[in-house]
C-alpha cells in the first residue's frame, strides 16, 4: 500500500475534512488525556507538595508500563468484555472499561495525601498508567478500523490528526487541570490539587460520552483468520489436545506478528529500526519530563504555564502537526525524520538560553512554539513511518510492539533526567544543551537504514 503518494496542496488538505478525521481526532484526545494525569499534574502534585526533583523524576517510571503493552495487545485483540462487547462493540468496550479505571483512579487520589503516602499515589499511578496503556491498543486499532486498507491519503491524513487529538488531550487538558488547581489554590483549597483531579473525572466522563459516537464496525474476517492460524500450528504439533490448543493460541497471537516483522524487513535491518525507534524521542522526553518543574522553578505560576506551554502549545502543536503532515507526504517520510529530528535538537537549545537568561514571558513563549513545532514534526514523521512498517494482517499487535519500543527509550531513560539535573547542581543550562545531543544517535541508526527501505521517500 503506497500511503505517501504525492499529492497536491490542495488535495492533501481537502482529506482533513472527511468526517471521519473528526473522529480519530478525539480517539487521540482520549489516548492523550491521561498523560496529563500521570504527567505534569503529578509531577506539579509532589512538587508542591515538597518532593525533590530526583524522586518526581523516578516516579515517572510508572511510564515504562506504555513499552510493554504490546506484550498483552494479542490479548485484547481476541478477549471481550461480557455485555459490554455486545452492548457498544468490541474496541469500544475495552476503551470504555479503561476509562472508568482512570476515573476511579482519579477519585482515589482526590482522598489521598502524597506526602504521608507516596507509595500508595504512585500505586494508583501505575494502575492508570497500565489502564492507559492498555487503552491506546485499543484506540490505534479502532483509529486504523475507521479507514479502509487502499484509502492511502485518508490514512496519511488520519495518521495527522491522530497526532492532533492526542496533543489536543495533553494540551488542553493540562490547561483545564493547571487552571483549575490555581483557581482553587487561590480559593484557599488546601487540597487544590485533589479537587483539581475530581474535575479531570468530569473531563473522563464527557470522553466516554464522546466515544458512543464513533462507529465500530464488527469484522468477522479478523477471526476467523486467527482460527484458522491456530489450525495450521496445531496440525503442525501433531495432536490435538489442550496443551497443544493452548500452545497455538500462545504462538499464533504473540510470535506469529514478531516473526512477520523480522521476516518482512531482515534480521539486522529489523534490529536497526527498533535501536532508531528506541533512541529517537529521547532528548524530547528527558525535556519533556522536567520541562514543568523548570518552569515553576525559573519563576512562572502555574497560570503562566497553563497559557504558554499548554494553551499556545496546543495552537502550534496542531498547526504544525497538519503542516508536518503535508512535509511528509511531499518530501518523504525518512527525510521528514531527519529534518525533525535536528529540529527537535535545535529547539532545546533554546531553553538552555532560557535558564541562562533568566525569567522572559517572550522568549518563554518562542521557546514553547519552536518546541511544539518540532515536537509536532517529529510525531507526525514518526507515526507515520512506524504505521508504513506495519504487516496489515498484524496491525494491532505490531503497531503496539513498534510505540512501545519507542516509549521505552522515553520512560526507562528519562526516568533519570531528575538526577541529571540535580548531578549537575541544577544547572538547567546544561541539561538542555545535553538533551540536544540525545538525537545523535537515533539519527546514525536512520543513516544507515534508509536506503534499505522501501518507504517511498
Amino acid at each position: 500500500m503506497d500511503i505517501y503518494k504525492k499529492q497536491t496542496l490542495a488535495e492533501t488538505f481537502k482529506v482533513y475534512f472527511d468526517k471521519r478525521m473528526l473522529k480519530i481526532l478525539l480517539l487521540g484526545a482520549i489516548s492523550g488525556f491521561p498523560w496529563v494525569i500521570i504527567g505534569s499534574s503529578l509531577s506539579l502534585w509532589l512538587k508542591e507538595d515538597g518532593l525533590s526533583r530526583s524522586t518526581i523524576g523516578w516516579a515517572g517510571l510508572i511510564f515504562a508500563v506504555y513499552a510493554f503493552n504490546y506484550l498483552w495487545a494479542p490479548i485484547i485483540d481476541r478477549i471481550r468484555i461480557p455485555w459490554l462487547t455486545k452492548k457498544v462493540g468490541h474496541r469500544r468496550g475495552w476503551i470504555i472499561s479503561m476509562q472508568t479505571i482512570i476515573l476511579i483512579s482519579l477519585v482515589c487520589w482526590s482522598l489521598i495525601n502524597p506526602t504521608a503516602n507516596l507509595a500508595l499515589i504512585i500505586s494508583i499511578g501505575l494502575v492508570i498508567a497500565i489502564a492507559s496503556a492498555t487503552q491506546d491498543i485499543t484506540v490505534d486499532a479502532l483509529r486504523i478500523e475507521q479507514i479502509g486498507e487502499h484509502e492511502g491519503a485518508s490514512m496519511q491524513a488520519g495518521a495527522a490528526m491522530a497526532v492532533v487529538g492526542w496533543w489536543t488531550g495533553y494540551k488542553l487538558g493540562g490547561v483545564v487541570a493547571l487552571n483549575c488547581a490555581e483557581i482553587f489554590q487561590l480559593a484557599g483549597f488546601q487540597n487544590y490539587w485533589q479537587l483539581t483531579f475530581l474535575i479531570l473525572g468530569i473531563v473522563i466522563i464527557a470522553c466516554n460520552i464522546g466515544l458512543l459516537f464513533i462507529n465500530e464496525s464488527q469484522p468477522t474476517d479478523r477471526a476467523e483468520s486467527q482460527k484458522q492460524t491456530d489450525a495450521l500450528i496445531v496440525s503442525k504439533l501433531g495432536s490435538t489436545n489442550l496443551i497443544t490448543k493452548s500452545v497455538a493460541w500462545l504462538t499464533g497471537t504473540i510470535v506469529g506478528p514478531v516473526i512477520s516483522f523480522f521476516k518482512k524487513n531482515g534480521f539486522n535491518i529489523a534490529l536497526a529500526i527498533l535501536g532508531f525507534v528506541f533512541l529517537f524521542k529521547i532528548g524530547e522526553a528527558f525535556l519533556g519530563r522536567m520541562s514543568v518543574i523548570f518552569y515553576k522553578e525559573i519563576g512562572f505560576t502555574k497560570s503562566d504555564i497553563a497559557l504558554y506551554s499548554k494553551g499556545l502549545g496546543w495552537i502550534t502543536t496542531v498547526i504544525f502537526t497538519l503542516i508536518g503532515g503535508l512535509f511528509a507526504i511531499r518530501s518523504g517520510v525518512i527525510k521528514a525524520m531527519f529534518f525533525s529530528g535536528i529540529l527537535m535538537a535545535s529547539t532545546n537549545l533554546l531553553f538552555s538560553l532560557l535558564a541562562w537568561t533568566g525569567k522572559s514571558e517572550l522568549l518563554f513563549a518562542i521557546a514553547v512554539v519552536f518546541d511544539d513545532m518540532a515536537a509536532a514534526f517529529a510525531t507526525v514523521a514518526f507515526v507515520a513511518f512506524i504505521s508504513m512498517l506495519v504487516d496489515r494482517t498484524y496491525t494491532a499487535t505490531q503497531y503496539a510492539l513498534l510505540a512501545s519500543i519507542g516509549t521505552a527509550g522515553r520512560t526507562t531513560l528519562a526516568a533519570s533526567s531528575g538526577a541529571l539535573v540535580d548531578w549537575l547542581n541544577g544547572d538547567w543550562g546544561i541539561f538542555f544543551v545535553i538533551t540536544a545531543l540525545m538525537v545523535i544517535p537515533s539519527l546514525i541508526f536512520l543513516f544507515i537504514i534508509k536506503d534499505k527501505l522501501n518507504l517511498n521517500g
